[in-house]
């Protein structure tokens, strides 16, 4: 299907337009809905020039969930030429909070996914999408908060290098500052984390690709391309996301395979860290930290190393859900409290208000680090059926993140007055 948006109906650049919304809309193809029919009526519009700029993201993300990421990023491109300002459903018609977040033109997984946050609350939520280049709308809609959900990757750097140019005089508190948000890339995470005690972040070297072809040929080994990092390693390319081409290589002769299987450039290579428990069972964490306070968000169980929560097969095994529903309600008292100090340090360095980090235990009791960023998926869209424990504590993510936005608004209110 092409991008037919040149035929949305007009609206003002000021008005935020209505839409659909990430969270329904994300929740319908978790829950395995069809949404041929709803793309096939949104394509209609379009094409009879009834639709709104709302009806063209929402295209576009349906699209993009469907599997045809180009198409629907043609889409998104298109609409933003035109309209750049969005309101998410709300919870009442007087809201008590205004939220305005500030988004990069980027797919559905390069922006912090706010809405499953605010989803079903009082507080208003408007996204406006800064393309450097184009004037931000004047005047800016009304709000009492605003937070950056770009994230760190490399396609987002120009937005967040804009709302940077633009902090020091925004209106209102602007959360999760973007000199901040750079700061997590894999390649710089080590460095802003390295030292804090009861804390293990191996280093994340960038090589190229000529580099390891050179030791393939044995012209130079992998330590002395890698600054000291020897094998096994986890290498991945640079810029990619969601475990595509992830890979641990154990010697030489796996590295020749692996890149024989792709042709990337530039790759991310770090030391592999062997964190399975006494049962051989591998066990990644995922935890929010919000306003420096962390909350237990998942605990993905697998017998390899590289899992996701997806491919852990938590939905097949009571006991797996046993353990993480005991991970949850003791996690204050429990892996809350055994890396209290590594999470506290962590945070202040970090600097950010909202932010996730994925981490596991080593053999030795240290908080291992694998990533840190802003974008990850915190929802409520599993099985309350299967899945019981964890509706209370995601609602108790979710009241930290809005007392969060809260607080932040007051304190403004109470400093103006």
């Amino acid at each position: 299907m092409a991008p037919a948006s040149s035929n949305l109906s007009e609206a003002a650049a000021t008005m935020a337009a209505e839409r659909i919304g990430f969270a329904k809309l994300t929740k319908l193809a978790f829950d395995g809905v069809n949404l041929a029919p709803l793309l096939q009526e949104l394509t209609r519009k379009i094409d009879n020039g009834t639709a709104s700029a709302g009806d063209g993201m929402d295209l576009s993300l349906i699209t993009q969930l469907l599997g045809d990421k180009a198409t629907g990023l043609a889409i998104q491109d298109e609409v933003l030429a035109q309209h750049r300002l969005f309101r998410s459903p709300c919870a009442t018609p007087a809201p008590r909070l205004r939220v305005l977040a500030l988004a990069a033109a980027i797919d559905m997984g390069g922006n912090t996914p706010i809405e499953f946050l605010l989803q079903d609350t009082d507080i208003e939520l408007t996204t406006l999408y800064v393309v450097p280049g184009t004037e931000l709308p004047s005047p800016l809609p009304e709000h009492d908060v605003a937070i950056v959900i770009a994230s760190d990757s490399e396609e987002c750097r120009p937005a967040l290098a804009e709302i940077d140019r633009l902090a020091a005089n925004w209106p209102r508190p602007l959360l999760n500052a973007p000199a901040k948000i750079v700061g997590l890339d894999r390649d710089k995470l080590f460095r802003l984390l390295g030292g804090i005690e009861g804390l293990d972040i191996p280093a994340t070297i960038t090589v190229g690709r000529a580099q390891l072809l050179d030791v393939l040929l044995s012209n130079c080994s992998l330590p002395d391309v890698a600054d000291g990092t020897d094998f096994p390693v986890i290498i991945r390319p640079r810029g990619s996301h969601a475990g595509v081409g992830l890979a641990k290589i154990d010697d030489v002769f796996a590295l020749g395979k692996y890149l024989t299987e792709r042709q990337d450039q530039e790759f991310f290579v770090a030391r592999y860290v062997d964190y399975a428990s006494e049962d051989g069972l591998f066990r990644k964490y995922r935890v929010v930290i919000a306003d420096g306070k962390p909350y237990a968000c998942h605990m993905a169980i697998a017998d390899q190393w590289n899992i996701w929560y997806l491919n852990a097969g938590m939905s097949e095994s009571a006991s797996k859900r046993l353990e993480e529903s005991t991970f949850m309600q003791t996690f204050d008292i429990g892996f809350g409290r055994r890396h209290r100090s590594a999470l506290t340090e962590l945070s202040a360095r970090v600097g950010l208000d909202y932010f996730i980090i994925d981490c596991a235990e080593t053999k030795s009791g240290d908080l291992l680090i694998f990533e840190a960023d802003n974008t990850a998926v915190v929802h409520n869209m599993d099985s309350p059926t299967l899945f019981p424990y964890k509706p209370p504590q995601m609602q108790k993510i979710f009241d930290a993140f809005a007392a969060m936005l809260s607080k932040r608004a007051a304190q403004h209110a109470e400093h103006a007055a």
